[in-house]
């Protein structure tokens, strides 16, 4: 049966409705799951906590392909070595010089990516490791000092000046990337749960949802272990209790 323009308009614009429904739920979805970006960055920041160095080339090369830059991946590196120390962070960047040469050598050229730019900020190291911090926990930290930093005052200004200042002034990553790194180190090394309670908090702050926090807990499973992840899942289901 032949049909009139008309009809022919009609069905057309049904299927476009229909369409533009079906974009706008997968890319609801979309937004609501870690990015693949987002999803390389654990198991490089897990397998560099644990010196699994195997699964760690496989990491890299699955992460650069991923669109992580040289320099993003440096930088997980040096961000990482605040929470797991200097000898897994160093192996982890020899580990990530191999990868190049490999890839080099095989022909693939891989985005340099941004240096960190100039910093501008006069404030003292600790004012701006400060301001930083409380970005993250999103509230002022005017209150007297208590616990590790009231006992030991040295390891509260390292901190500060240090980390959040030295560490996170530093725009190659950004402060909901570097949470990523921190909260996949500590899920790899364990036994650190208020650490871990701490920055899964941070993370609900700096954007991620509970759904991307859970997406987090099965990469820990597969790359870490039912071990680790279940610590972690009882963590984040703590940290979201409290949230509601």
């Amino acid at each position: 049966m032949k049909k009139t323009g008309k009809q022919i308009f009609i069905i057309l614009a049904v299927i476009m409705c229909f369409n533009g429904s079906l974009f706008a739920k997968n890319n609801k979805e979309s937004n609501m799951s870690l990015t693949v970006k987002q999803q390389s960055i654990i198991p490089i920041a897990t397998y560099t906590a644990r010196g699994e160095l195997k699964q760690l080339k496989q990491a890299l090369n699955t992460g650069l392909e991923a669109g992580l830059t040289v320099n993003e991946i440096k930088e997980i590196m040096v961000h990482l070595y605040a929470y797991c120390g200097f000898p897994r962070s160093i192996r982890g960047l020899q580990t990530f010089m191999e990868v190049l040469q490999e890839r080099e050598a095989k022909g693939i050229k891989d985005e340099t990516g941004a240096d960190a730019s100039p910093l501008n900020d006069h404030r003292s190291k600790y004012d701006r490791g400060k301001a930083n911090l409380e970005t993250l926990v999103g509230r002022p930290l005017d209150g007297p000092q208590s616990g590790y930093a009231a006992f030991t005052p040295a390891i509260e200004i390292f901190l500060k000046e240090h980390l959040f200042a030295d560490i996170f002034d530093r725009d190659v990553l950004t402060f909901a990337e570097r949470e990523l790194v921190t909260i996949s180190v500590i899920s790899a090394i364990g036994k650190a749960d208020p650490m871990l309670r701490s920055h899964l908090a941070i993370c609900l702050n700096v954007g991620y949802t509970p759904r991307q926090l859970e997406e987090f807990v099965g990469i820990i499973q597969s790359t870490v272990g039912k071990k680790e992840a279940r610590a972690a899942k009882e963590v984040l289901s703590e940290v979201l209790e409290v949230r509601q």
